[in-house]
């Protein structure tokens, strides 16, 4: 390939075939990359261009391999790539062209994320508050208050009483059944004890009971394909979720990472943050998020995390900060105040409880002028700043 100042440089296909040659080692520096960087080049081509682009090479690599004597890399390649699109088998060596080869890919960006939060929560003590949860207007009314919040971090706003109709006299604004029925289907999930008692026992249970409850959430809106895996890639701002044809297998391998915590809030935290980062679903993947965690919460008798209306720019800014420098502090120290929070207010009675989260700012639009302050005691409101 013509270069400048009449120099070259190798195709891709040279390029990868060059890499594959067997080198000796010499005070640590050799010829060739290895095997293990040309699968991780060639998964990234891949991913990123496609089966036609990985074929192209291919074809081009066998026309120059035995006029550059590489034939026996050319065969490597041939398996490896064939391997990467389940037509051949290869002994592979990283984890990530495995996952290709048996048809279950993932976001190796994304399991890093992963891991970084894991350890970080299997490292933590990290406190029990505990929440008696029996069917009674306790658990409804904090479950009404865990939707509504819910779908206002999502952009979908009611006056509590327009929101109270909805969910418990059926009554849907004509102007906006879409969005009273956001509220009703996130409220229909987190609302029902028997199910956020239902835990995953592996992981086939944990994505069909994902998709379950998100297609509960979004039944109102089927142009967003309740329970069905995105078939386009999403993204909110300059942050590109994973993309779709990874989604089950990140989803399977960050279930693994899960699955190895012991802590019931290390792993409703975790499960959170795992299905908001892959971003499995066309919409509705933040209600579905908080509703997993929620349900681990419950199911484990501790009180349940509500991000209140005025303490959302702290519960976003805390989860880009976890995903873009891997730093947990800031989203557990969050999370921590939110779970305390709810765990100071007393839901048995609607109105009192609403009459404590309007003292203490809670439906109050997010602000630098305006703070979500803590409840003293399960009755009255302080006046200590969060």
């Amino acid at each position: 390939m013509p270069f400048i100042g009449g120099l070259y440089m190798a195709s891709p296909a040279r390029l990868l075939l060059e890499n594959l040659t067997p080198t000796k080692t010499r005070e640590s520096a050799t010829r060739s990359a290895g095997q293990t960087v040309v699968e991780e080049k060639l998964v990234s081509i891949l991913r990123i261009k496609g089966e036609d682009e990985l074929n192209r090479i291919r074809d081009l690599a066998r026309i120059i391999a035995p006029v550059i004597g590489l034939e026996k890399e050319f065969k490597l390649m041939d398996r490896i790539i064939g391997s990467l699109l389940q037509t051949r088998e290869a002994e592979l060596r990283t984890p990530v062209a495995k996952s290709y080869a048996t048809g279950e890919p993932y976001d190796q960006m994304q399991l890093e994320q992963f891991e970084a939060l894991r350890s970080v929560l299997a490292r933590t003590v990290l406190p029990t508050r505990i929440r008696r949860h029996t069917p009674g207007s306790a658990f409804y009314n904090e479950s009404f208050f865990d939707a509504y919040f819910s779908n206002f971090i999502e952009g979908t706003e009611f006056e509590v009483d327009e929101a109270l109709r909805i969910v418990f006299s059926g009554v849907i604004p004509q102007s906006r059944p879409e969005d009273a029925h956001d509220i009703l289907g996130t409220y229909r999930v987190v609302g029902n004890l028997e199910e956020l008692k239902r835990p995953p026992a592996d992981v086939s249970s944990f994505i069909a009971l994902l998709c379950q409850r998100h297609t509960s959430i979004m039944e109102g809106r089927p142009d967003k394909r309740p329970g069905a895996f995105k078939e386009k890639s999403n993204r909110a701002g300059t942050t590109y979720f994973v993309a779709p044809e990874l989604v089950r297998g990140t989803l399977a391998q960050g279930y693994a990472f899960y699955n190895s915590l012991a802590d019931p809030l290390a792993r409703a935290l975790f499960v959170m943050y795992l299905v908001s980062e892959v971003h499995p679903f066309d919409d509705g993947n933040g209600r579905t998020a908080r509703a997993m965690m929620n349900a681990e919460l419950v199911s484990a008798g501790i009180c349940r995390i509500v991000i209140p209306s005025v303490y959302r720019n702290e519960y976003i800014s805390s989860l880009k900060l976890l995903s873009n420098f891997k730093d947990a502090t800031a989203f557990l120290r969050v999370m921590d105040v939110a779970q305390e929070f709810v765990s100071r207010i007393d839901f048995s009675g609607l109105t009192s409880a609403r009459q404590v989260l309007e003292r203490c700012n809670a439906f109050e639009r997010p602000a630098d002028s305006v703070r979500l302050i803590m409840p003293s005691d399960p009755a009255e409101a302080g006046r200590v700043g969060v």
